[in-house]
């Protein structure tokens, strides 16, 4: 029995040469976890062709309200910042110079009108004696001079009560237009002079108002092109004010600004709100046109990196893959693709800041509503 040898060595020796087999064999890397997102499925809309611009608002009329005549300012019936309607009230000058001015002007006209029905009266009763011969033919033709030249000097009185008349009416400043007045710049008790300087209040035509902007030369083109088909819808949005107002393009000028390259634009808005104000900035958004079928998705998709714009595309492994893509334009947030995708698929809504191209991916049901569905974590 003592040539058998003892199994138990070569069992030993097995094992240690198991374990360290076993240490040699490096750990599996863990599997990377998956990025919680939402997704939304790109579409082709009807979306319109705009240009931008920032505009300022013009009122269409502005009239520097100024005396006519000389004398002491007696009565003010609005207040700093009031509407007015055309034709009301505004000031009231001492009339009692043109009052004293007409009736002096009255009396002459009173005293000549006298005189030619004398010289008149005096042409009748003698005509007939001279015809008879028993006056002279030349006093006769003194009888008709007089009474011409009393003729005359009541036209020219009746022209001067028509003008001291006028004159009383200046007295009486009203409005010219509709519109709203600024600051009050002389008060009542001041002495005014016929078109001095400075006026006593300045009106702004508020309803309708312009708003002027400039567009690059080179969408002249396409502003004449769509403009033959109809007048050119145009926006502007004020700061502060939630809804955007609309308008039309009213002119567009006849020659491109050399200095600047830019074509100039007015457009005209109804303003019955009057949230347009003369001197305001506004964005202006004008409407070129139309088109049919544009790659559509959430501007908050389309990410901005060193290189360009990106999105990150759900490949059909559930990874996400990083595509740069071209924007042409934004519209009401959203944002209309030129090149690097295609109608029909899947991109990263909400939850990019913690993607990297390959990442897998664990697609939520977004806030929006968008498309989702469930893809396995950490890969095929």
């Amino acid at each position: 029995m003592r040539g058998l040898s003892s199994p138990f060595p070569i069992v030993a020796l097995a094992a240690v040469l198991s374990a360290l087999a076993a240490c040699s064999r490096a750990p599996a890397p863990p599997l990377a976890p998956a990025v919680p997102v939402t997704v939304v499925q790109v579409a082709t809309r009807d979306m319109p062709v705009l240009a931008s611009a920032v505009g300022s608002v013009e009122a269409i009329n502005s009239v520097a309200v100024k005396s006519l005549v000389d004398g002491q300012l007696l009565q003010s019936f609005v207040k700093d910042g009031a509407d007015v309607t055309a034709g009301q009230l505004l000031f009231r000058i001492d009339p009692r110079p043109a009052e004293a001015a007409l009736r002096q002007v009255e009396a002459a006209l009173a005293k000549d009108q006298a005189t030619l029905t004398q010289a008149r009266s005096q042409v009748q009763r003698y005509a007939p004696v001279a015809a008879k011969g028993y006056i002279s033919a030349d006093q006769m033709e003194q009888y008709r001079t007089n009474m011409e030249a009393a003729a005359a000097s009541v036209k020219v009185d009746e022209a001067n009560v028509a003008a001291a008349k006028v004159t009383l009416g200046y007295t009486e400043i009203r409005a010219s237009l509709a519109g709203r007045i600024g600051r009050i710049l002389i008060q009542p008790g001041n002495v005014v002079k016929a078109n001095d300087t400075n006026p006593l209040v300045v009106i702004n035509q508020i309803e309708p108002i312009y708003v002027n902007f400039a567009l690059p030369g080179a969408l002249l083109g396409a502003v004449l092109s769509a403009q033959q088909d109809a007048p050119l819808p145009v926006s502007a949005t004020i700061a502060g004010v939630a809804k955007p107002v609309d308008g039309q393009v009213a002119f567009v000028d006849n020659a491109v600004d050399t200095t600047t390259g830019t074509i100039k634009l007015r457009a005209q808005f109804a303003n019955p709100e009057h949230v347009l104000w003369p001197g305001q900035l506004v964005s202006v958004r004008l409407t070129l046109g139309h088109d049919a079928n544009a790659v559509v998705l959430p501007d908050r998709a389309v990410q901005n990196g060193p290189d360009g714009n990106y999105v990150f595309v759900v490949k059909p492994d559930h990874h996400a893959e990083q595509r740069r893509v071209t924007v042409a334009r934004v519209v009401g947030g959203e944002a209309v693709i030129g090149s690097g995708l295609a109608a029909g698929e899947t991109v990263v809504l909400d939850g990019q800041s913690r993607l990297t191209d390959g990442a897998p991916l664990r697609i939520e049901t977004g806030a929006a509503g968008a498309p989702h569905a469930q893809v396995s974590e950490g890969g095929p």
